[in-house]
């Protein structure tokens, strides 16, 4: 999984303006986010048609504001720069939720 550089909303915009994107925002000091991780690789697999960008919240805050992140671990994903769907709450996400969240969409 990619991992996002610090940037604004615009330049997340312009990288992601082709093709489908899932943003996984977390850090590293919080637990509900340790508790996913390990399953994020199985879950990108399982997904091959999503570039999945890791998103550390805390070098990316403004982005985070921007984006309304408010609580982690969450997920946004993107069609051609267009938001399709999110997954953002404070909740702790097991695999299954986030599969379902996906497969929503």
């Amino acid at each position: 999984m990619e991992k996002l550089p610090k940037m604004s909303k615009d330049q997340l915009l312009e990288k992601i303006k082709e093709g489908r994107y899932m943003l996984f925002f977390s850090a590293t000091w919080c637990p509900d986010c340790a508790f996913i991780k390990p399953s994020m690789p199985a879950i990108e697999a399982e997904y091959p048609d999503f570039k999945f960008l890791s998103v550390d919240r805390d070098e990316n805050i403004d982005l985070a504001v921007e984006l309304n992140v408010l609580g982690i671990p969450s997920f946004i994903a993107y069609n051609n720069g267009e938001e399709i769907g999110r997954f953002v709450n404070k909740d702790r996400k097991t695999k299954q939720q986030v599969e379902d969240f996906i497969n929503a969409l």
